[in-house]
C-alpha cells in the first residue's frame, strides 16, 4: 500500500460478486455458546465502550470519543449496535472519514460535484496553473487556425445561396466539416493533456495529499501514449457508429432517391447517434481506469463497462448535469467578451451578422478567444474531477475502496466496524 494515485489496483477486490458487487467483511457476531476466541481480536479499550447513561459517566455525543454509542453496556457485547442510531437521543451515525476532498463512503450527486469544485478550490494553484496553460495552448492554435487557415467564407457562403449547385454545397459542407474536425482535433489534444494531470491530482486530492505540477506530470508520464490513444479512439468509435446508421440512406440518396435517402440517412443516423451515447456513457471512466490502475486501452475499456453495468443511467445523468452545469457557467462568460467582441470588430452587431461566423476579423477572435481561455480553464477541472470522482464512487460500492483509500491515506483502524464505513448500494 502506498499513497501514489497506483492505489486502485484492480485485483487487489475485483468485483466478481453478485451484481458486480465485493460484499465487504461483515462484523462480528454475538455468539451462542461458543468459545471467546471467535471475537474479533481488534476492540478498543474497554473505558471507552461504557453505555451511555451507566453510574458515574455521562454519554458522549457521537463522533467524539470512543466509538460514537457502539457496543458496551451490559448484555450488550463488544462490537454490537446498541439499538441502532437515532433512538432514545442516540442522535445521527457520526460522518465517514474524509482525510480529502470526499467522505470515504459512496457519494451523492452533490457530493461528486462539491468534490470536484472542492479540488479546484483546495489546490487552486496546481489544478488552474494546469488548466490555463493547456487553455492557452490550445485556445492560440484554434485562433491561428481560424485567422490564416480557416477562413473560408466564400466557400461556405454556398450553404446560404438558394441557387447553389449541389457540387458547391458539397463542397461547402465538406469544407465545414473539415474545418470543425480540425478545431476538435485540437480540442481532443488539449482534453488528453488535462484529463492525464488533472486525474493525478484529483486521486491525491481524495487521500488530503497535495501534488505539484511536475508530480502530478511524472505520475501521468508513463500512461500517456495510451491514454493519447483512447482520446482519440472513443470519438472515432462514435463517428463512426453514426456514419454507418446513416450510410444506407446516403446510398439511397445518391441513386436517386433524394427524399427516401434523405429520411433514411437521417433515421439511421438517429439511430447511430443513440448506440454511440450508450457505448460513450459505458466507457466513460476508462481513462481514470487507465490512468489510475495502470491498465491498457483494451482493459480499461472493460473495467469501465464492468463498473458501469447496473448505473448506466446514473452515470449518465450526473455527467450530464455537470456538463449542462459547465456549459452555463462558460455561456455566461463568453457571453460579455462576445458582445465586446462585435462592438470592436468594426461593423457593429448588424456587420457581425451579415459577414457571418467565417468572416470574422483578428478583434472578434482574440477577444473571445480570451473568453474561451477563461471558460475553459474553469471548465476543466470540474469535467475532469466529476468523472475520476464517479470513478472513485462506484469503486467504493462495488469494491469497497473506502477501505484501500483510509489505508493510503493513514487512517488507522478504519473498517467496516467503523461509524460511517457503510457499504453501497
Amino acid at each position: 500500500m502506498n499513497d501514489t494515485p497506483g492505489w486502485a489496483s484492480p485485483g487487489s477486490a475485483p468485483s466478481d460478486g453478485p451484481d458486480g458487487e465485493t460484499p465487504r467483511p461483515t462484523e462480528p457476531t454475538a455468539p451462542q455458546d461458543g468459545p471467546a476466541s471467535k471475537w474479533s481480536k481488534e476492540q478498543p479499550p474497554p473505558a471507552q465502550w461504557s453505555a451511555p447513561g451507566a453510574p458515574g459517566q455521562t454519554p458522549q455525543p457521537p463522533g467524539q470519543g470512543g466509538h460514537g454509542g457502539w457496543g458496551g453496556g451490559p448484555g450488550v457485547p463488544p462490537g454490537q449496535p446498541r439499538g441502532g442510531w437515532g433512538g432514545g437521543g442516540w442522535g445521527t451515525p457520526p460522518a465517514a472519514a474524509k482525510p480529502g476532498v470526499i467522505p470515504l463512503r459512496p457519494l451523492g450527486v452533490g457530493e461528486i460535484l462539491d468534490g470536484a469544485v472542492s479540488t479546484m478550490r483546495t489546490y487552486w494553484r496546481t489544478v488552474l496553473g494546469i488548466s490555463l496553460a493547456v487553455a492557452m495552448v490550445t485556445e492560440i492554435i484554434v485562433v491561428l487556425l481560424q485567422g490564416l487557415v480557416l477562413n473560408t467564407q466564400t466557400t461556405t457562403d454556398a450553404l446560404s445561396d438558394p441557387s447553389a449547385t449541389v457540387e458547391e454545397l458539397t463542397t461547402a459542407l465538406f469544407q465545414t466539416l473539415l474545418d470543425s474536425g480540425v478545431i476538435l482535433l485540437v480540442s481532443l489534444l488539449g482534453s488528453f493533456v488535462v484529463t492525464a494531470l488533472l486525474t493525478m491530482v484529483t486521486s491525491r486530492a481524495v487521500l488530503g495529499k497535495p501534488v505539484t505540477t511536475a508530480e502530478a506530470w511524472r505520475d501521468a508520464r508513463p500512461q500517456l501514449p495510451r491514454l493519447l490513444g483512447l482520446t482519440f479512439l472513443l470519438p472515432l468509435l462514435a463517428a463512426a457508429l453514426v456514419t454507418v446508421g446513416a450510410l444506407p440512406g446516403m446510398l439511397v440518396a445518391i441513386a436517386g432517391a433524394s427524399a427516401a435517402g434523405t429520411s433514411l440517412a437521417f433515421l439511421g443516423g438517429l439511430g447511430g447517434l443513440i448506440v454511440a451515447i450508450w457505448l460513450m456513457v459505458r466507457f466513460s471512466l476508462s481513462s481514470p481506469a487507465l490512468m489510475l490502475e495502470k491498465q491498457t486501452v483494451r482493459k480499461a475499456l472493460g473495467r469501465s463497462a464492468k463498473l458501469v453495468q447496473g448505473s448506466w443511467w446514473r452515470v449518465f445523468g450526473i455527467q450530464l448535469l455537470a456538463a449542462i452545469l459547465v456549459n452555463i457557467v462558460v455561456s455566461i462568460i463568453l457571453i460579455p467578451f462576445t458582445a465586446v467582441a462585435v462592438a470592436l470588430s468594426g461593423d457593429g452587431v448588424s456587420g457581425f451578422l451579415n459577414s457571418g461566423v467565417g468572416n470574422v476579423g483578428w478583434t472578434f477572435l482574440i477577444i473571445t478567444g480570451i473568453g474561451s481561455v477563461i471558460g475553459s480553464m474553469l471548465a476543466f477541472p470540474i469535467t475532469a474531477g466529476v468523472t475520476v470522482l464517479l470513478y472513485i464512487d462506484l469503486r467504493i460500492r462495488r469494491e469497497a475502496l473506502d477501505l484501500e483509500l483510509a489505508r493510503a491515506a493513514g487512517i488507522q483502524d478504519y473498517g467496516p466496524h467503523t461509524p460511517g464505513a457503510t457499504s453501497g448500494s
